[in-house]
């Protein structure tokens, strides 16, 4: 029941539910500052990690990694702006959308195919958005847009891994991102530097500890697994978003907003487990014997 996949993702959902509240705990740092932060401790640890596996660092699909770590890194700046701005379940429940953005570029980048029943499974999550958008009043449309981009970005940096697959190692694929996202985030925070002042220092070295850990399992599990059969996993996470932003935020919701999320999170979960049904399909009907 819990294969290779499920276990790295399980451990991947819990390390970023960690990463997120750490990135709320401070509003005040600019979120491509946090970045910076979280960009320096990746690339140390994915660097002693390669080493001590006698791994190289720079992998052998160039092109790949790079573009990987480029949508990565926009899709986390934005990500990380949403947290700040937003009520931390309601950041999270717009980022999964990543995965319904994962299938639609899937037709492009990984040939996947996308049956009519999943366009409507798409709709009905994008109808949740817009009741989230239209009803929580603490909640600015233009976050809410900066949310759906981020998990376009996902969705993209999501199919790099899937067409990178087994050719590169984990920790590769996990080190491009810091050190695509490490120079182009210290070239902001020279011009737009605060201050960190006591536990912020603590928090932010928490923010690239939880993400490491976070990235280099979800990576795993995409690489162990199809998407489909993993993806669904990630929605733990929106009761870690829940749980943690009412006990350490006080965020609430009122009945609607509540009802945008479940629209959100079925309209995925069903595309996920559709797929998945499809692919246990093709994979039971016989081969045709020529002649």
């Amino acid at each position: 029941m819990f294969t290779k996949g499920i276990r790295y993702m399980l451990l991947s959902t819990l390390f970023f539910a960690l990463m997120n509240v750490c990135v709320k705990l401070v509003p005040h740092i600019p979120a491509i500052e946090v970045i910076l932060f979280r960009s320096g401790v990746s690339l140390v640890m994915s660097y002693v990690m390669l080493r001590s596996q006698r791994v190289s660092v720079w992998g052998s699909n160039h092109g790949l990694l790079v573009a990987r770590g480029v949508a990565g890194a926009i899709a986390l700046a934005l990500f990380f702006t949403t947290l700040q701005k937003m009520p931390l379940a309601t950041a999270a429940t717009i980022q999964y959308l990543s995965p319904i953005f994962t299938t639609i570029m899937g037709i492009f980048i990984v040939k996947e195919k996308v049956k009519p029943w999943q366009w409507l499974f798409f709709a009905l999550s994008f109808c949740g958005i817009l009741i989230i958008e239209g009803v929580d009043t603490r909640v600015e449309s233009l976050y809410v847009w900066m949310g759906v981009l981020s998990a376009l970005f996902a969705g993209l940096a999501y199919n790099f891994i899937r067409r990178l697959n087994t050719r590169e190692h984990p920790l590769v694929i996990v080190f491009y991102f810091p050190m695509v996202a490490l120079p182009l985030a210290g070239l902001y925070s020279i011009f737009n530097w605060v201050q960190p002042q006591g536990w912020d220092w603590g928090i932010l070295l928490l923010v690239g500890v939880f993400t490491q850990f976070g990235q280099y399992y979800m990576t795993m599990s995409y690489q162990a697994e199809e998407i489909s059969k993993v993806a669904t996993l990630n929605y733990i996470g929106i009761i870690y978003a829940l749980s943690l932003g009412y006990i350490l935020f006080g965020e609430e919701f009122e009945l609607a907003t509540y009802l945008g999320m479940a629209l959100v999170l079925v309209g995925v979960i069903l595309n996920v487990r559709y797929k998945h049904q499809l692919a246990k399909r093709e994979s039971k009907v016989p081969e045709k014997k020529p002649g």
